[in-house]
Formats: C-alpha cells, sequence, structure tokens
C-alpha cells in the first residue's frame, strides 16, 4: 500500500473490526507533500462500502450503549496508552499524509488524540441525570447516547480530528463511522485500529475513505443520528442543510479569518511568539489561525523587525528530519491558492515585509510570507488563505480595533496581547468568537470547549461541552399519588 513508514495501514477501510478493501472504488493518491511523491494508495468507498460501515455502527451500537460508562472508558483510555507509547510511528504517519514536520507532529498530533480519548475515557463513567423532588411526587433524567454518528474529517489534523470526534462520541454510548478527507486518508485507519486493540467490540468506531459523494451518502442515511464536520464553510453549508433536512443532531468546526491584537504594552517577544503560531504553525493550515494582527502604531516596526528577526529561524527540508521546523503546503493545489492570495495581496498595495514567493526545492513549500500596512478591505484580510500568510493592520484606539476585528462573518477565534488584563478580559468579552487567547494563541487543551460562532461553526468540541452534543437526555416524572382531572 506504501513504502514507508513501516507501520502502515493495510488496507483502504476498517469496518467491524478489521481492515477491509474494494478495489472498485476509485482509487485516491496520498501525496508526501514534500516531494510530490506518492506514497500510498487507498479506494473511495462504494456503496457496499458504505452500507458496510453503516450497517456494523447501527449493529454495535446498543450493546455498546449497554455497556457501563467506565467499561468504555476503560477502553479509551487504553486507547490512549497504546497511542501513547506509539507516538513516534502514528507521528511519522501523520507528516507523511500532511507533510507537517516531525519535530511538530512528535508533539501536537498522536498526543492529542491521545489526551483526547483518556479525558473522555476518564469522563465517561461519571455520565448521568439527576434527581428533581416536586414535592410528593419526583422525577429524574436519564443521559442516553444519539445512535451512530457520522464523523468527517479535515486534512490539516488528521489524527487528533478522528480522536476529538470520536472519544466523546464513544464515551457517551455512540458508534461512529469518520470519513477523513481525501488527502490525507492514512491517520484515521490507524485511530480506528488502536480502538480496536484497546478493545472496542467490531463496528464501535469504523473509518471508509472518499471525496464529497461518500460524505453526502453518510450523512444523508437515515441510520445516522448525528454528524461532526470539521471543514471549509462551503462544504458545511452543504452538510448543515443535508442534515437539517432531517433533523440530524449537528456541530461544525468551519473556517475563520480571526483577528489577533498587540496592544503597545504588550510583551513584544510574546506578542511575536503569538503571531508566528497564529499564522505559522503547520505552514499557517490551521482553521484558528490568527492572521489579522492588529499592531499598535507605537510598536509596530518594532514589532515587525523582531519578527523578521525570529523567522530567520525557519529551517525547510524533510520533514521527517527532526531539524525541520517549517513544512510545505499539504498539497500542490493548496500551495497554488495560496500563492494566488501572495499575488493578490501585492496587487492590492500590501507591503510586502518578508517572504512572498515559492522556495526552489521539491514539494510544495513557501516562504513565510508577512504582509504590513494592510487595510481591512484588501483580500487578504476578508478571506480566508489557510497558508503562511500574516497581515499586519495599523489601528490608533481599542473601540475601533474590536470594532474592526468583530467586522467579518466569521467568529472562530480571537486573541490579545496586553500588560492590562483588566483590558484584556475586556477586549475577550467584546470579541465575537468562540475560542479566545489573552497572551497566547492556538492552545487548546482537551480539558475545555473548542468552536465558533458566526459563519465558524454551531456546537462546541471537546470540554464537558462535547457531551452534550453527543447525547440527549430523557425525562422521567414520576407521580407518587393520585391523579386529578377535570372530568
Amino acid at each position: 500500500m506504501m513504502t514507508r513508514p513501516d507501520a502502515q495501514p493495510t488496507a483502504s477501510h476498517f469496518i467491524n473490526g478489521a481492515y477491509v478493501e474494494d478495489a472498485a472504488g476509485e482509487v485516491i493518491e496520498c501525496v508526501y507533500p514534500a516531494t510530490g511523491e506518492v506514497v500510498a494508495r487507498v479506494h473511495a468507498a462504494t456503496p457496499q462500502i458504505v452500507e458496510r460501515a453503516l450497517a456494523a455502527a447501527a449493529a454495535a451500537q446498543k450493546d455498546w450503549a449497554a455497556m457501563t460508562g467506565t467499561e468504555r472508558g476503560r477502553v479509551l483510555r487504553r486507547a490512549a496508552e497504546i497511542m501513547r507509547a506509539r507516538n513516534r510511528e502514528l507521528s511519522e504517519l501523520e507528516t507523511l499524509d500532511t507533510g507537517k514536520p516531525l519535530q511538530e507532529t512528535l508533539v501536537a498530533d498522536a498526543t492529542s488524540a491521545a489526551d483526547a480519548l483518556e479525558w473522555f475515557g476518564g469522563l465517561a463513567g461519571s455520565l448521568r441525570g439527576e434527581h428533581v423532588q416536586l414535592g410528593r411526587d419526583w422525577a429524574y433524567t436519564i443521559r442516553e447516547p444519539l445512535g451512530v454518528c457520522v464523523g468527517i474529517g479535515a486534512w490539516n489534523y488528521p489524527t487528533q480530528i478522528a480522536a476529538w470526534k470520536g472519544a466523546p462520541a464513544l464515551a457517551c454510548g455512540n458508534t461512529m463511522v469518520f470519513k477523513p478527507s481525501e488527502t490525507t486518508p492514512l491517520c484515521a485507519l490507524k485511530v480506528a485500529e488502536i480502538l480496536t486493540e484497546a478493545g472496542a467490540p467490531p463496528g464501535v468506531y469504523n473509518v471508509v475513505q472518499g471525496m464529497g459523494a461518500v460524505g453526502a451518502a453518510l450523512v444523508g442515511d437515515a441510520r445516522v443520528a448525528k454528524v461532526s464536520l470539521t471543514g471549509s464553510v462551503p462544504t458545511g453549508r452543504k452538510v448543515y442543510a443535508a442534515a437539517a433536512d432531517a433533523r440530524r443532531h449537528v456541530t461544525m468546526e468551519l473556517g475563520g479569518k480571526s483577528p489577533l491584537i498587540v496592544f503597545d504594552d504588550a510583551d513584544l517577544d510574546a506578542a511575536v511568539g503569538g503571531a508566528i503560531n497564529g499564522n505559522f504553525y503547520s505552514s499557517g493550515q490551521v482553521c484558528s489561525n490568527g492572521t489579522r494582527v492588529f499592531v499598535a502604531p507605537d510598536i509596530k516596526e518594532r514589532f515587525l523587525d523582531r519578527l523578521v528577526e525570529r523567522l530567520s529561524g525557519v529551517v525547510m527540508g524533510d520533514p521527517l528530519d527532526e531539524a525541520v521546523n517549517f513544512g510545505p503546503m499539504v498539497s500542490e493545489d493548496q500551495m497554488k491558492i495560496v500563492g494566488g492570495y501572495i499575488a493578490r495581496g501585492i496587487e492590492e498595495g500590501a507591503r510586502l515585509v518578508t517572504g512572498g514567493g515559492r522556495v526552489n526545492r521539491p514539494g510544495y513549500f513557501l516562504q513565510p510570507t508577512v504582509f504590513a500596512d494592510v487595510t481591512d478591505g484588501m483580500t487578504i484580510a476578508r478571506e480566508e488563505i489557510f497558508g503562511p500568510v500574516m497581515s499586519v493592520l495599523d489601528f490608533e484606539t481599542e473601540d475601533e480595533v474590536v470594532a474592526r476585528a468583530n467586522a467579518t462573518p466569521f467568529g472562530l477565534s480571537a486573541g490579545v496581547f496586553t500588560a492590562d488584563l483588566t483590558r484584556g478580559h475586556r477586549v475577550a468579552r467584546a470579541f465575537e468568537a468562540g475560542s479566545c487567547w489573552i497572551n497566547a494563541y492556538n492552545l487548546t487543551p482537551v480539558e475545555v470547549p473548542f468552536g465558533g460562532s458566526k459563519l465558524s461553526g454551531v456546537g462546541r468540541e471537546n470540554g464537558l461541552a462535547a457531551i452534550e452534543h453527543f447525547s440527549q437526555l430523557k425525562t422521567v416524572y414520576v407521580g407518587m399519588g393520585g391523579v386529578d382531572a377535570p372530568y
């Protein structure tokens, strides 16, 4: 199936506790972004494969839900232990799948997935309803699973997303059919394999490959109770409409054009570090990135100088080399899209501070790019680029910059750097965004909810909030006396 690394999935799909192949499905090539080499080929799910996966998930759900939360949690925690023990090989697979540097994937991908499995595994045994005394009568609630859940993943964090959706779903007693992005099809298969090895019964977590047609078949199936998508706004609109038509539960984590505000009293190095993490980590391919960086005029040039100085520490090369800290775009298409935005920024009059071009080496590498003197109406300040492109904008007052920060149809994330914590909390409160940071950026621990507002999504992943999105409450009223009736 592929040439490296050694620990590799052995077929295209994982259904009912085992790898499954159907060569009749359309071939999907997995390209290593650092070289353009085809390192794996999988087949898109045929209708028969989709049916097998949904049937397996439906058949397994009631018995899985009938287990105690502690028993289900034990499986998730074992999976977390296995995942941590195999972190290197999983990280190498993630790097091969996405092109992200191994230096990064070793600490940010399988580890985050393991955190989710461990945390929700620990939570599973404590899920419960409540008792409400009503005089001599009383009522109680029962927290119940939704049923079969469909997860649809994005290409930037394939291992993490597979676990962020799977862990709370399985903790609540649901089963899952997960479709990874066709651009990064490999890592979710290993999540399914590890969960099965950890004791998840066959059919509890299934993976099928494919493009939009496979996703549509999953979302439209009557056996599906819940859809959880991570992806673009256009894809989200289609999936939301299809799910809403059938009254399915939905959570969506979509794109953004998030603001990062740096006031003149901010710790300059911390702010520059936050801007680097919020623009260039994963080569800028992060949905929550703070790509509109508003910098106070008194410190703008110092900020830019320090930023350029720090970017001199970028090391490009084969992402499987741990010395490399900056990888390629995930695909040639994505590289061309981002290159088009860079050209548009130059055409519309933004000042190119650094970067701006393709790197003369194999693979899909772009230089980290910084624009200054960007205005709100420029394309690079309005549209999500999903690449290593930072726009630095000027501002004068707090009220003005907050209003401009919120003047976007997106609302995923926002950040503020300031030494005045009263102002920091005030600005965070004023942001129209679901996930905000003060004097930090892009930290997303599993213990706290993550998600957006406006066009950036609906619902939340992680934290206790995820339990609400993968379960429902049944209320039972208990009458302890006679029944009054009007006739």
